[in-house]
């Protein structure tokens, strides 16, 4: 299992995504519109999302402030110690890890 921590300025989302571990979204600060297959609802602080292995989500700040939270990847997702600064510095490796799988 892998922790991942996250901080999204007003506006920025994490871009629609479907995994093949479960994932579990713990928010700690900040207000959150979160979809799951099609479906948009609100979470707040101390709010938790999970979502099973072969969902179509996506996260967005909905709020004046940054939205922060962390989330649980079972198995691990990222190779250890991975930091990405921006959405577009995730999105890139993202994508570089897709062409290495191919």
């Amino acid at each position: 299992m892998q922790i991942v921590a996250m901080a999204l300025p007003p506006g920025e989302d994490i871009g629609e995504e479907v995994h093949k571990v479960d994932q579990c979204f713990f928010f700690v600060a900040g207000m959150a519109q979160t979809t799951t297959e099609g479906s948009t609802t609100s979470i707040g602080k101390d709010g938790v999302l999970c979502v099973p292995a072969g969902t179509r989500h996506n996260i967005r700040n909905a709020g004046r402030d940054s939205l922060k939270l962390f989330t649980i990847y079972a198995p691990s997702q990222h190779p250890t110690g991975t930091v990405h600064r921006t959405k577009a510095e995730a999105q890139r490796a993202e994508a570089a890890s897709h062409k290495t799988e191919e």
